[in-house]
């Protein structure tokens, strides 16, 4: 029997506009019996027909939408299709020549809510972060594998957004053997990835083209890159020439990976110029400043500070508070590069925060260009929300 979700009157808008999501404020009955993924029917509150979706009992997103057509059926054909549409997507418009790991499927805006797919080299590594595609895993691995026979699919189901959907962590190797490490190129540059324990689905690929364009800037400059993580920044600072690259990151066991990628790309009198420095950021910026230390560049790409709106306010203090002593340790026309990856901090209140941050260091900044994510992180125009990371190149004046 089909399940129904009838929508309060008014509440339709935003599916007429396509968004994907229905939110359980927005939502007058079901009819029949919902189940975690269900596939059910979205109406209006007059009886028409608007969506289909995936049902979500314990999340305040209660439904997420599959398709707006009637007539398309939730089966392994329609997980074929869109992965499939991605795909071509990617190939099309997205510049592959210069790197092997690229994202695949980025959940809504590639038109699969809760999945995000990864490719590492030979390796696909998808990640199901809610109800629907939980339920129809089987057939989201049975489309990689007609798609990439000859790959690896491993699955990282393992973070803990999970838990809003009321699902347990998985983490599994659907086929073949998975490496525990994979060497990634990007732009001539290697870089190890840790597939088993790595942030995200092992690294963050979305920052592709801002690691290219930060090195730019470093050529004989002394660089701070903050949350270094494995080191990403600071390879394409040394490729860039920089004179001195200290990384700073709270995680060893990150400083340890970041010490050798290093040592992939680059000679032993390069290296010289790099440090690593196991310290917490917060604290480290402020005995930086109070012993005179000073940088020309300084990169800060900190963690997600926010995971919902009642901890917005907090957040916005954290990423005023670094970004306040990055400017305290900048020499006078040096460049702060700083980032944030929380989808509720909007570009607008980002720029805020930098301004804010900026005007109680006693300083001005400017700001050179906007930075996003990479192409392969495509956004859908229904669904601005995929926009998630924002960033800011700043010359302190």
């Amino acid at each position: 029997m089909n399940v129904t979700v009838v929508l309060k009157v008014g509440r339709e808008k935003s599916l007429l506009r396509r968004h994907p999501w229905v939110f359980e404020g927005a939502i007058d009955k079901v009819i029949g019996k919902a189940r975690t993924g269900t596939t059910v029917d979205i109406v209006d509150n007059a009886g028409k027909w608007l969506a289909k979706g995936a049902y979500s009992p314990e999340s305040q997103i209660r439904v997420r939408t599959w398709t707006f057509d009637q007539s398309e059926a939730i089966d392994d054909a329609f997980f074929k299709r869109r992965i499939s549409k991605a795909l071509q997507t990617k190939a099309q418009w997205f510049e592959h020549a210069n790197t092997n790991a690229w994202r695949l499927v980025a959940a809504e805006s590639d038109g699969l809510p809760g999945v995000t797919i990864d490719k590492y080299d030979d390796v696909i590594v998808m990640q199901l972060l809610s109800a629907g595609p939980e339920k129809h895993k089987a057939k989201i691995v049975n489309a990689l594998k007609g798609l990439f026979p000859e790959h690896v699919i491993h699955e990282r189901s393992d973070v803990a957004v999970r838990t809003k959907e009321g699902l347990e962590p998985v983490v599994n190797t659907h086929t073949g053997t998975l490496p525990d490490k994979v060497i990634i190129e990007e732009n001539a540059i290697k870089i190890e990835v840790d597939l088993l324990a790595g942030h995200k689905t092992g690294f963050y690929l979305d920052q592709r083209e801002n690691r290219k364009i930060a090195g730019q800037y470093c050529a004989n400059k002394r660089v701070l890159n903050c949350f270094s993580y494995t080191g990403t920044f600071s390879l394409y600072a040394l490729k860039g020439d920089a004179k001195e690259i200290v990384n700073v990151d709270v995680s060893q066991s990150a400083l340890e990976t970041s010490k050798r990628n290093h040592l992939f790309n680059f000679s032993e009198a390069q290296l010289r110029a790099v440090s690593h420095v196991k310290a917490d950021v917060f604290e480290l910026l402020r005995e930086y400043r109070d012993s005179g230390k000073r940088f020309d560049v300084i990169v800060m790409d900190p963690p997600k500070f926010v995971e919902n709106k009642r901890h917005l306010d907090r957040a916005a203090r954290g990423y005023k508070d670094i970004n306040r002593l990055a400017c305290e340790l900048l020499n006078e026309g040096g460049m702060l590069i700083t980032f944030s990856c929380s989808g509720l901090v909007s570009q607008d209140l980002f720029n805020k925060i930098v301004a804010d941050a900026a005007l109680d260091a006693s300083t001005e900044l400017g700001y050179l260009r906007k930075l996003e994510q990479d192409g392969d992180h495509i956004v859908a125009s229904s669904f601005p929300e995929g926009a998630y990371l924002k960033g800011l190149v700043c010359v302190k004046r």
